[in-house]
């Protein structure tokens, strides 16, 4: 089985990374924090006109009809860039949906709508449902629009969550694989924060001095980032081979996105605490970058299955 991404993959991986690069995102996220959302909008509208949010979108809708792989591939990179709202929902989850469920409403997310959805009891609370422009429920093989009704903080203050009622029936669809569609995508923004992190401490760690020397050069501290390196690039082939098992529908398609999730999640977790410790305290003040990344780290570990829920279905698999 063959891993590599080929040279497409990494255009696109760039491309990405370059708009996002440009768009000052902790400036962005601070203000999503604060309820301004406009800034964060445009940045959503600007990855629309690349593709990104039309990726699982058939091309008859206006979308690019890619697949698994192409997702992954660009979720990862607004993980690196933790942007702000339903990445997940919007580029995974409501696809999913609406192919089987309501089609005609695909070309707006092509285009750049936002949607977000609550799938109970697993996902109890839709994220971002003030800002989103479609909101759906799906329980049970059936999908439906959703109502906001009471919020809910997140230990990520970019992440709002909201109870929802279900509303108009939209019809059914394979809610099961939308939630792994999910899960997916959950795992390779977590693989993408924990680059991100990885990189702010390393970089930290060459700039910060004690007794005149960088912190750097300290065999303890070099050891713990490459041990968080090490985390992060075990977890990617697990992720890659998830998007792959689900291109290629495969039956273990579900195991693997598990093993996925609970590899991402864990790599991302350890090196969220590796570069907290090589910060000190300050990391973890809302004045300096890298809390947005630890923030949103610890609230995407639970996102669309617990650990303990996708440990166990690594477990029933085997």
């Amino acid at each position: 089985m063959r891993f590599a991404l080929d040279s497409s993959h990494t255009d696109f991986a760039d491309s990405i990374d370059s708009l996002l690069a440009k768009s000052d995102m902790p400036a962005v996220i601070r203000s999503w924090n604060a309820g301004d959302t406009a800034p964060g909008v445009k940045v959503w509208q600007r990855l629309a006109e690349t593709g990104v949010n039309g990726l699982l979108v058939d091309e008859a809708h206006d979308g690019l009809g890619a697949d698994a792989i192409d997702l992954i591939v660009a979720v990862e990179q607004l993980g690196r860039h933790a942007v702000p709202g339903p990445v997940a929902e919007t580029l995974a989850v409501a696809p999913t949906l609406l192919a089987d469920a309501a089609p005609d409403r695909l070309s707006a997310l092509a285009e750049g709508s936002l949607a977000t959805v609550a799938a109970p009891p697993r996902v109890p609370f839709a994220v971002d449902a003030d800002t989103a422009d479609l909101v759906l429920v799906a329980d049970g093989g059936r999908v439906s629009t959703g109502v906001a009704g009471e919020r809910h903080d997140s230990v990520d203050r970019s992440r709002t969550l909201f109870s929802v009622t279900a509303g108009e029936t939209l019809g059914d669809a394979d809610t099961e694989r939308a939630f792994d569609m999910g899960a997916l995508a959950t795992a390779a923004q977590l693989l993408g924060l924990g680059g991100t992190m990885l990189d702010i401490s390393t970089e930290y760690a060459k700039q910060r001095k004690q007794f005149g020397k960088a912190i750097g050069s300290q065999q303890s501290i070099k050891h713990h980032l490459a041990g968080a390196a090490i985390a992060l690039e075990m977890a990617r082939p697990l992720l890659y081979g998830a998007a792959l098992a689900v291109s290629t529908g495969s039956a273990d398609a579900r195991r693997d996105v598990s093993a996925a999730k609970v590899a991402c999640g864990d790599a991302a977790y350890r090196v969220s605490r590796i570069a907290l410790q090589v910060h000190g305290a300050i990391g973890y003040t809302m004045e300096h970058d890298l809390s947005l990344w630890l923030t949103k780290t610890r609230a995407l570990l639970t996102a669309w299955g617990t650990p303990a829920e996708h440990r166990g279905r690594v477990m029933e698999a085997l």
